[in-house]
């Protein structure tokens, strides 16, 4: 059920808005404001952009298969933290993209959709604060 539904949220936001990027980055530089420097070569707001189709495809395998997105997401932990992005802060993205297509989707964002994106981003918050996979593996056993 949490598949389809984020699926779903993910299709009507896509519907409703071609490009979430300007939306999204607005809203993280409001929430993190430090991180608008990080950005200053992507002047056409291409890197943001593949940015955020990669969390797309993330969050899609995650609630899938997940074949790889649990893996991904804690490299992508540790290689944010070598640009000075703290885990807090990368933590926080993944809320940004919640709150956004909440926003975009109005009411079509229903109590059912509300409750799978706060387990979604609980679970993920699993992987952003344990970036360590020997440790996360070790748990799964």
């Amino acid at each position: 059920m949490r598949a389809a539904l984020i699926e779903q949220s993910l299709e009507i936001a896509a519907a409703r808005c071609p490009d979430l990027t300007p939306l999204v980055y607005e809203r993280l530089f409001r929430e993190q404001p430090q991180m608008q420097a990080l950005f200053w070569r992507d002047s056409n707001g291409a890197i943001k952009g593949e940015m955020l189709a990669r969390v797309f495809e993330a969050i899609l395998d995650f609630v899938g298969e997940r074949l790889y997105a649990h893996h991904l997401i804690q490299c992508e932990v540790v290689t944010h933290d070598g640009y000075d992005v703290p885990p807090h802060v990368f933590r926080t993205f993944f809320g940004v993209v919640a709150a956004t297509l909440r926003e975009v989707c109005a009411e079509a964002w229903t109590p059912e959709i509300d409750l799978e994106w706060q387990g979604l981003l609980a679970d993920l918050d699993f992987y952003v604060l344990r970036p360590d996979q020997a440790e996360t593996a070790a748990m799964a056993r």
